[in-house]
């Protein structure tokens, strides 16, 4: 990996040169936007209230009139009305094209089991930026695929390894959603046929009664997890923050602790996706397990001109090398353009005034950023480098200023 030598006013500039693997996001809608459109998709919330008054104003909505309005061809800080305006003008492609091209990613890796409306493959979201994809495969979207599917209870177990052994086949990682459904509370321990077959017959009940296949069950939940670390590919874990369909005080990343010391000796990378409030705690994690990798994501953008503070919280304990880049960015392109926009942001200064108090060097710094910005996902990953392919062609849109 280079290393560069700049003084603490060339931190930032660096920084906003690195590309970057975003190593958990999703795709765009497919479908032109109208005011309530994009400020539904602003934030984790269903959309703005009228008790609560508009979403634009939160730190997000500042954060996307100053950083996304100049892709635009706009003024920072232009009115919402303006902005949204020139981005109907626009039109929904050309503002993703343009919000994606801008935010110097280089890999994307896309959680593709999540589907609340059509949205873009990883190939045409990496397209946008010139860049390389690899699908993220959920792990209850394909279990509930084998339930929906037919089974007996006790053939689920068999089932869902053979339907994941395909689906995975080509993936880079897959992930688990079981605190959306239940909490993180779960035994470290591998549960055993039995257990597996009673909870996959209470499972396949409730879809012969007329519910849709689903699982939550913390022995589902469990076995997945388990599926996944056999398979050897990075088990992502949605943690904290969340909409309003998540439990958050069941989300904490502490209630992982009796299965990351079981899955520890396995070596198999545990990715613990967004963190917030939990981030420090999640820090902690990744210092004292060896497989443990933590970003925080989903926050970075949400929380706007504090993405600072919340990755030098998590920095406090967390090693370097643990740390990743995500957006977990959906469905809006401006998502895109602000986590990666704000995460340099946060990055950099943070570097530099270490570089300023002479608490590292400036070659150490800017190791550092490249390691967190996309070296780290490199290596956990075990992707083939992170750079858009030879022959690529990025769109070439000027990136915010850090």
């Amino acid at each position: 990996m280079p290393v560069f030598s700049a003084g603490p006013s060339g931190i930032a500039a660096e920084v906003a040169a690195l590309p970057l693997v975003d190593h958990h996001c999703h795709g765009l809608v497919t479908r032109e936007l109208d005011r309530a459109g994009v400020e539904a998709l602003l934030t984790e919330a269903d959309g703005s209230g009228p008790l609560g008054g508009s979403l634009f104003d939160s730190q997000i909505g500042l954060a996307l009139r100053r950083w996304c309005a100049p892709v635009l061809d706009l003024e920072p800080h232009v009115p919402v009305d303006a902005y949204l305006a020139r981005r109907a003008e626009l039109g929904r492609a050309e503002v993703d094209r343009r919000m994606v091209a801008a935010t110097g990613i280089a890999t994307f890796l896309v959680d593709t089991g999540y589907l609340p409306e059509p949205l873009t493959t990883p190939a045409e979201l990496a397209a946008l930026a010139g860049a390389t994809a690899g699908e993220v495969v959920r792990l209850e979207t394909v279990a509930e695929e084998v339930l929906g599917a037919g089974c007996s209870a006790a053939g689920f177990g068999d089932a869902v390894r053979a339907r994941l052994s395909e689906r995975a086949a080509g993936a880079v990682a897959v992930k688990t959603v079981a605190a959306y459904r239940g909490g993180l509370d779960l035994d470290g321990a591998r549960p055993t046929p039995g257990e597996v077959a009673a909870a996959a017959g209470a499972a396949l009940r409730a879809v012969d009664a007329g519910a849709g296949p689903r699982v939550a069950d913390p022995v589902l939940h469990r076995f997945l997890v388990w599926c996944g670390v056999d398979l050897g590919r990075p088990v992502q874990v949605h943690v904290g923050y969340g909409d309003a369909d998540i439990d958050l005080h069941r989300s904490d990343p502490l209630l992982l602790t009796g299965l990351l010391r079981a899955t520890r000796p396995t070596g198999v990378p545990v990715m613990l996706l967004h963190n917030y409030p939990f981030h420090r705690r999640a820090g902690y994690l990744a210092q004292v397990f060896p497989h443990v990798f933590v970003d925080v994501g989903l926050a970075t953008h949400n929380v706007g001109r504090r993405a600072g503070a919340v990755l030098a919280e998590l920095l406090e304990l967390a090693p370097f090398g643990k740390v990743l880049f995500s957006t977990d960015a959906c469905a809006l392109g401006e998502l895109y353009l602000l986590a990666s926009t704000l995460f340099r942001r946060a990055l950099g200064r943070l570097l530099a005034d270490g570089v300023a108090d002479d608490d590292w060097t400036a070659d150490d710094a800017l190791r550092i950023a490249a390691a967190i910005g996309s070296g780290n996902a490199v290596r956990a990953y075990r992707l083939p480098g992170g750079e858009p392919p030879p022959g690529g062609t990025p769109v070439r849109v000027p990136r915010p200023a850090v």
